[in-house]
This record gives C-alpha cells, sequence and structure tokens, in this order.
C-alpha cells in the first residue's frame, strides 16, 4: 500500500477521532452509570434529606450557590470524599452538569452509591440560593 503524505495525515486524523468518540462514548456510559440525573423539581423534594454537593471552584461557590450546599471542587473530589456520608443520598450539582458526572464517577470509584445530578446545573436552579456577602 502506497501512501503518499496527505493520505497519511488524513488516516492519523480519522484514526484519533475515531479514538476520542469512542472515549466520549465510553465517559457518557459511565457517568450515566455513576449516578441519575434528576430534575429541579425532584432535587428540591429530596433536598432536606440529602448531601447537596457544590462541585465548583470555590470562586464560583462564593458567588452564588443553593442554599444548604457545600463546596467541594471537583479537583478536591478524590481527596476530600470522605467529607460525605455513604449512608446518605449525595446530590451533586456544577454550572451546566459536565462536572458532575465526573465527580458522581469518582465517588462511585470510592464506595458511594446513591448518586444524583441536577439537571441543568445551577444555571437553570431557581430555588433558594445563598451569596457570600462582601466585606
Amino acid at each position: 500500500m502506497n501512501l503518499d503524505g496527505f493520505t497519511l495525515i488524513t488516516f492519523i486524523l480519522w484514526i484519533a477521532i475515531i479514538g476520542w468518540a469512542i472515549w466520549e462514548l465510553i465517559q457518557y456510559f459511565r457517568r450515566k452509570n455513576a449516578a441519575s440525573v434528576v430534575s429541579k423539581e425532584e432535587f428540591k423534594q429530596n433536598m432536606r434529606r440529602s448531601q447537596i454537593v457544590d462541585v465548583r471552584g470555590k470562586d464560583e461557590f462564593d458567588a452564588g450557590h443553593i442554599l444548604g450546599a457545600r463546596n467541594i471542587p471537583y479537583l478536591q473530589m478524590k481527596q476530600r470524599a470522605n467529607e460525605l456520608r455513604k449512608d446518605q443520598p449525595i446530590y451533586l450539582y456544577d454550572e451546566k452538569k459536565a462536572l458532575s458526572g465526573r465527580a458522581a464517577i469518582v465517588l462511585k470509584k470510592e464506595g458511594y452509591k446513591d448518586l444524583y445530578i441536577l439537571k441543568g446545573g445551577y444555571a437553570d436552579w431557581d430555588g433558594k440560593i445563598k451569596r457570600k456577602k462582601i466585606v
């Protein structure tokens, strides 16, 4: 098989694109198996009996978060997972829901089972919020 430079580059790009698509598909199913996505109505209904975790960074959390939520940024989730109880449901959210899915995968690996993600994330939240006062 005689490949010129252009054909070889095209072939390599297609392999990379197919590899990336397979990786994204695997990650999608890992997130789907790690946690259930719930509507904001279901989130509001069950939030009093659960642990609410905002996985965004501290600055975003301080700018505004769901009332009653604690902040465990996704980048610290593996180190701080032991702060969460395994016997209570955990409701995760971020700005949309990308980081929440990743955080759910980390928590599932750590042995947590009752995991939920807020559909639409904080961006779609219309319930009570809290903002840190600027002094």
